[in-house]
């Protein structure tokens, strides 16, 4: 079980996300009003508090958002889940279906730090149940269903 520490958002690509505190998040679709939804496999973007506070005690001076991340979420290790796992939220239900990515060029945190989290600890869900999220909410790894 985890808690969400940030809901971001950016309204254009290539944009640092910053904290909204609250959103909506579309079936099929992703965050109301961020760039990144769309009809595709990455909607929703999740990174785990704990590897963040791990980066910022390197001495990373990062922002919730600046990885681009939708979701900071505290105590869910998600790297080490499997494609394919359900994430529950109030009536929001997410699908990891990838984990990590290759870091675009130029990236500000990479330039600084030598390395960025995201490509090896992000990761990415599609919405399959809309609802709300906000700051403060329980997100919990669903049990298969068989």
């Amino acid at each position: 079980m985890g808690k969400v520490i940030a809901v971001c958002r950016s309204e254009e690509k290539g944009t640092q996300k910053t904290n909204v505190h609250e959103a909506e998040f579309i079936r099929d679709w992703g965050m109301k009003g961020d760039a990144h939804a769309g009809k595709w496999h990455r909607q929703i973007s999740l990174l785990s508090y704990d590897k963040i506070e791990a980066f910022r005690a390197r001495g990373a001076e990062v922002e919730d958002g600046a990885f681009g991340e939708n979701l900071v979420v505290e105590g869910i290790d998600f790297a080490a889940l499997p494609v394919g796992t359900r994430f529950q939220c109030n009536d929001v239900i997410l699908e990891l279906t990838q984990i990590g990515k290759e870091c675009h060029s130029g990236c500000a945190i990479f330039k600084k730090m030598g390395e960025c989290i995201m490509p090896r600890e992000g990761v990415f869900t599609r919405v399959l149940h809309g609802g709300v999220i906000r700051e403060g909410d329980e997100l919990t790894v669903m049990e298969d269903v068989k």
